[in-house]
């Protein structure tokens, strides 16, 4: 459904009800977009209307979709292992340079005992801070 300009469109009046949640992205994008509510309100229907009356046949750009969601979901876990191993890395400098600034008299089998629980601990610090 376009828009049409100039004198020769005629427009009907509606009165619509919105829950509170949309009225409010409504006014938002009315101020974002610098129009009044109503006529962000006015484009908001004719592409809903677009939308509907003209839905994806075949079901290809729903294939689409999920095929590079499941790339995005790969590289995420990917991210997601590096980032690990980041931490990791930065654990074990953290301890040898503690034991470097204590006077270095712990041998690397005891100054690797303690990268795990470092690590551990960093870990539950992340998955708190995500709750």
């Amino acid at each position: 459904m376009a828009s049409q300009s100039g004198s020769a469109m005629k427009l009907v009046r509606h009165t619509v009800r919105l829950p509170v949640e949309v009225d409010k992205a409504v006014g938002e994008l009315a101020k974002v977009k610098g129009e009044t509510a109503y006529a962000i309100l006015a484009t908001c229907v004719e592409a809903g209307v677009a939308a509907l009356s003209s839905p994806v046949a075949d079901g290809s750009h729903n294939r689409e979709l999920v095929a590079e969601l499941v790339s995005l979901g790969t590289r995420l876990a990917d991210v997601e292992r590096l980032l690990d191993r980041t931490l990791f890395t930065a654990c074990a400098s953290y301890c040898y340079a503690r034991s470097a600034a204590f006077g270095g008299g712990k041998s690397d089998e005891e100054i690797g005992a303690e990268i795990g629980p470092a690590h551990d601990r960093q870990r539950r610090l992340a998955e708190v801070g995500r709750s």
